[in-house]
């Protein structure tokens, strides 16, 4: 084999792991609509974020502060959590765990993580807890966010789950 066609060859094999994870821009913005709170049946587990990676590090300025300003008090809405990341994404799922507010024996108001799989779409599997807490600083009540949603890159997309919703928006960098 000629080394014309070897290094082709080469190139053709190795393109598509070179390609295949690519880094992303993720902003989530979390919050509460009119109505009653509906409390899940358990608190927020121990061990909520598991092997999550915490985006601390790759955070970004958020994109969608007018959305948040229009999520008011007045309009019967509260913004619970407001980030934006940056994070690689590929075919193997990447898992990310997100919080809010000051932490209190290892939970906070709002945790949760984010599992990533990108193909020709992504797949979100999202799962948040949104805590009450006793003076003792000891989870008392949590309400449970968990949703699997297919994404279009530079697409927002509503997640509705009862007393609280979410806006998301994943996009190439």
């Amino acid at each position: 084999m000629r080394p014309l066609h070897l290094i082709a060859l080469l190139l053709c094999l190795l393109a598509p792991s070179a390609f295949a994870e690519r880094l992303y821009q993720v902003e989530l913005l979390v919050f509460r609509q009119p109505g009653e709170a509906v409390l899940a049946p358990k608190i927020a587990p121990d061990d909520w974020a598991g092997t999550a990676l915490p985006i601390t590090g790759n955070e970004r300025a958020t994109a969608l502060d007018s959305e948040a300003a229009k999520l008011n008090p007045n309009n019967g809405y509260q913004v619970l959590l407001h980030k934006a990341w940056s994070q690689t994404m590929s075919d193997t799922p990447s898992r990310v765990a997100v919080t809010s507010g000051q932490s209190q024996l290892g939970h906070y108001p709002v945790e949760g993580t984010l599992s990533f799989v990108q193909d020709r779409f992504t797949d979100l599997d999202i799962e948040l807890w949104i805590n009450r807490f006793t003076t003792d600083g000891l989870v008392e009540a949590s309400e449970h966010m968990k949703i699997a949603q297919r994404l279009k890159d530079n697409s927002l997309t509503y997640l509705d789950h009862g007393s609280l919703g979410a806006l998301i928006r994943v996009s190439p960098l």
